[in-house]
């Protein structure tokens, strides 16, 4: 590592891990093991520290930042290391480019977080009533519509927040994105704060803008700035978050977030007093950007235009690189996709895949909000030979970035606040998929563009007010008992023009019928859009609420007369039955 606090990578990944945090737990755990802290006392700080409780008892999830997604070989490394110190056989990736892993003993938290401080990565304001993970574009700086690369404005500012006095304990979590074009490919209008690139008279700035978010009340990002200099980004972020410290309520944890501030002020009356904390962050010194060590993209590796003779293209090779290969703005390189189901990806793979990023890209990989990773910097001529590595792994599976590549929250596997089990029902969808009919099929490769995102709650972990097509897990009582179902949200979305649009929710499906529904209502895209341009989105934001729920009525009937199975949840043994605990953050 060098002196200024780097990791050697290709990208000079930078370190944000103290080891003094680490200390510092281990001494407050050992307070509160002999009894000399109180259990919510313990909470709130092991929270700001990326330790989370889990659904089961004596075992904890801990939450690594991704700072922008990006990860070298090195953390690759060592979050491998840290997952088998915690004693697990796999992590997860979350859609706030985060990892996480699942079902630690507190005993073995420790060794994990030491191995995660090797390569500079931490996990303090993690979860808890934070700062979170800053996210960013993860094709930022590569994508043909890029305006410039927002990576190093998103590092500056993760250090000027983190373990700031005032992000210690706010009224509720904090999040931020960059999004590096019009497209905000960082959701940016779901944010508490969003920063959109865009250059004016040659200068490079943002659009600013804040308060958006989901959950049970989701809402749209209101506009501060239509193109605010980069110099004075610091100063603006620092100033909403010390705006919502002031004003967010600290009675009511349900309606804590920013959002709520927004909406109870009125958005005329919330930029005003934005722009009144603004001038009292100037008032108090500014933040000039160049104070803050950033970082250009390091030069590509070198360029081979010819593909690799030695490595013969696999049968699977054109299913892949039509799904997982994106074009970069500079010629003779792509970005590759690499699909990770339900978000999971084990040690030996993480390992595996450390050399691959270094041979084959710049030495890096980004994580995404689908739970995915990628792979920047690849010479088109090299993509056979880094499929066939890929595959040699277990991650050359097609299908990235399109209606298969389906996202979802952990749900009741592991978390307090699910109704449902999420993941097995991501898995069921899948399972799904591979048993089309051919007419199926080819609707399905008709709707290859629409999104799919489950959570297992109405908390929207999983992001399901967003996609084409979303579903929320819920219960639904039939006489004595209970029965699992899903919210379909339907043509949520995201782009840059209109910020966030939320999917209606039409209709509550059995959870056991959910695979087939999603079948039909691809399978009625291909049958009833308007024309061959319009697009999944499209369709499913216009077609009739009565229309989809006559396709599905079969799906969502529940009486007494309903096989026993449909009150069983998916993946489960036994009726259902919620079992809620307290939540102590959201994902």
């Amino acid at each position: 590592m060098s002196a200024d606090g780097q990791t050697g990578e290709a990208l000079f990944l930078p370190k944000f891990s103290d080891a003094r945090d680490i200390d510092e737990f281990v001494t407050v755990l050992e307070q509160f093991e002999r009894g000399e802290m109180s259990p919510d006392k313990f909470r709130v700080f092991r929270l700001a520290r990326g330790v989370y409780g889990q659904r089961q008892t004596d075992v904890q999830m801990i939450r690594l930042k991704i700072p922008q997604g990006a990860l070298g070989a090195a953390q690759l490394e060592a979050i491998a290391e840290s997952v088998e110190a915690a004693g697990r056989d796999i992590c997860h990736l979350t859609t706030r480019q985060n990892v996480q892993i699942h079902f630690v003993p507190m005993s073995k938290v420790e060794d994990a977080l030491r191995a995660l401080d090797k390569a500079g990565l931490t996990t303090r304001e993690a979860c808890g009533n934070t700062v979170r993970n800053v996210t960013a574009d993860p094709l930022s700086g590569v994508a043909e519509d890029t305006v410039f690369d927002v990576r190093p404005y998103g590092e500056a500012i993760t250090r000027h927040l983190l373990r700031k006095d005032y992000d210690q304990s706010l009224p509720r979590k904090f999040k931020i994105a960059l999004s590096a074009s019009e497209a905000d490919r960082a959701m940016c209008s779901i944010n508490d704060v969003g920063l959109i690139a865009r250059i004016r008279d040659g200068a490079h700035g943002f659009k600013i803008v804040a308060a958006g978010g989901l959950s049970t009340t989701p809402m749209n990002a209101i506009t501060l700035h239509e193109f605010l200099p980069v110099e004075d980004v610091l100063d603006s972020v620092e100033a909403i978050v010390r705006l919502f410290d002031r004003t967010g309520n600290r009675e009511n944890k349900h309606r804590a977030r920013l959002k709520y501030v927004a909406k109870k002020s009125g958005p005329e009356r919330f930029v005003e007093m934005y722009n009144e904390e603004l001038a009292a962050v100037r008032a108090r010194g500014t933040t000039p950007l160049s104070s803050i060590a950033i970082t250009d993209e390091p030069p590509p590796p070198p360029r081979q235009d010819a593909e690799d003779p030695a490595v013969a293209r696999r049968p699977s090779y054109l299913a892949w690189r039509a799904a997982s290969v994106i074009a970069q703005k500079q010629e003779g390189y792509a970005c590759a996709c690499v699909r990770l189901p339900l978000g999971d990806i084990t040690p030996s793979q993480l390992r595996a895949l450390a050399p691959i990023a270094q041979r084959f890209s710049d030495g890096t990989v980004r994580t995404t909000l689908e739970q995915n990773l990628v792979l920047r910097w690849v010479p088109i001529g090299k993509l056979p030979a880094l499929h066939a590595a890929l595959e040699d792994i277990g991650l050359a599976r097609t299908g990235g970035q399109t209606v298969e590549d389906v996202t979802s929250c952990p749900g009741a596997d592991s978390c307090q606040l699910a109704v449902t089990t999420s993941r097995q029902l991501g898995a069921s969808i899948a399972d799904r998929f591979d048993k089309l009919s051919p007419k199926e099929r080819e609707a399905l490769e008709l709707a290859r563009s629409a999104s799919i995102k489950i959570s297992g709650c109405p908390n929207s972990c999983g992001q399901h007010h967003v996609a084409d097509l979303g579903f929320h897990g819920a219960v639904k009582r039939v006489g004595e008992r209970s029965a699992p179902v899903y919210q379909l949200h339907l043509g949520g979305g995201v782009d840059g023009a209109s910020g966030a649009t939320f999917g209606r929710q039409v209709v509550k499906l059995r959870a056991r019928g959910v695979a087939d529904a999603v079948v039909r209502l691809l399978s009625l895209y291909a049958e009833e859009r308007a024309s061959s341009a319009e697009t999944p989105r499209d369709f499913f934001r216009r077609v009739s609420e009565d229309r989809v729920r006559e396709v599905l009525a079969d799906l969502a009937a529940l009486d007494e007369t309903t096989p026993d199975i449909d009150f069983i949840d998916i993946g489960q043994e036994g009726d259902f039955e919620v079992k809620l605990g307290k939540g102590e953050c959201a994902a």
